[in-house]
């Protein structure tokens, strides 16, 4: 039996999500063409039909119950091309998580049965970052995790998946950040740039590593977000802002004012892997746009993740560049927010303003 039918379909949130070609939308409807007798996943990549033409079902069973018959192209009975997809780039990355040695990314393709090009292309797509920084982010989680674990560095180094310090050695810089000894002394000889400034929500801090910004933090008074900062590195130097860096922190107090003028920063982003899948997908959000836990779970092509998503949300520690505000609760209501949830009803409402 047809779900009601009225002349307000064209303004329906599901034929909003049709013609956007979501798929958020494909677990939660489909949609059938009264002139083809064909069914689709919202997500389908087929002609769009009218929408007086138009009628909704909350199953394939509905919709075949009324006489519809499921879409050769979009399958809706079985797994979408984007789930597809998602499946083959999570095996792409079991592979890496589980090698000694990173495999090519034309190793990879061949391996799951795609070409080099396309690949690449939807393993950007699904995680929002190529193999190669994949493979760079995932040992440099588990690298960190074994040198706050273990009593050597030398355990650490054959824990994290190395068969040699050596080739290790090589690569630490790039992959922490700093040495592995300076990293277990809580950044000893590291040397980290801050600035302090005050903004329409109060105190902000900004911090920078070599590598680029590793902290943006907000609060009510400047001294517990320095304290903060010297609670992550204990032994870092760290160093007050000159002519230079005083100049990069007005850059984030005037996107904090303004978010329409955008903000483009090299980051030294330190999390997991999956952090950084969620993070990236985060800064692809475009200014004014919200996203729930649930939909920003599938934009990573791992919907089942939900709370896992909301882990590394909670788990960024740059504010308003990895713009953790814009996630909200699937009724639209605001969810928890690490620096506070007045703050980030502001943000909100600065860039909703536009």
């Amino acid at each position: 039996m047809f779900m009601k039918q009225d002349q307000n379909t064209a303004m329906d949130p599901r034929w909003l999500a049709v013609l956007a070609r979501d798929p958020a939308a494909d677990e939660q409807f489909v949609y059938a063409v009264r002139t083809t007798g064909v069914y689709c996943r919202p997500s389908c990549p087929s002609r769009r039909a009218k929408p007086e033409n138009v009628a909704f079902f909350v199953s394939p069973d509905k919709a075949e119950a009324a006489g519809f018959r499921p879409c050769l192209r979009c399958h809706p009975r079985g797994q979408s091309l984007a789930q597809a997809n998602a499946a083959l780039i999570a095996a792409a990355c079991r592979m890496i998580e589980t090698a000694e040695e990173a495999p090519s990314t034309g190793d990879l393709a061949r391996r799951i049965g795609l070409s080099h090009f396309h690949f690449h292309r939807q393993f950007k797509a699904v995680t929002g970052m190529t193999p190669r920084a994949y493979a760079v982010a995932f040992r440099a989680g588990r690298v960190r995790k074994a040198l706050d674990d273990e009593a050597s560095v030398t355990a650490a180094i054959h824990r994290a998946g190395y068969s040699s310090n050596s080739r290790f050695y090589e690569t630490s810089d790039r992959i922490i950040g700093m040495t592995p000894q300076t990293y277990r002394k809580g950044g000893h000889d590291a040397e980290i740039r801050f600035a302090l400034a005050q903004t329409a929500l109060g105190a902000i801090l900004v911090a920078s590593t070599e590598k680029g910004v590793c902290a943006i933090s907000l609060g009510d008074a400047p001294e517990p977000l320095l304290q903060e900062l010297q609670d992550r590195f204990p032994n870092a130097k760290m160093i007050g802002a000159d002519a230079e860096y005083e100049a990069l922190i007005a850059r984030v107090v005037a996107f904090v004012e303004n978010p329409a003028i955008g903000i483009d920063l090299p980051l030294d982003i330190r999390g997991t892997a999956f952090q950084q899948r969620v993070w990236q997908a985060l800064r692809d959000l475009p200014v004014g746009e919200t996203v729930s836990y649930a939909e920003l779970a599938s934009k990573i092509g791992d919907p089942k993740a939900v709370r896992a998503v909301a882990g590394a949300c909670a788990a960024n520690k740059i504010a308003v560049a990895i713009p953790c505000h814009r996630v909200v609760r699937t009724d639209g209501s605001l969810s928890g927010y690490r620096w506070g949830i007045a703050r980030k009803a502001e943000l909100l409402r600065r860039e909703a303003k536009g």
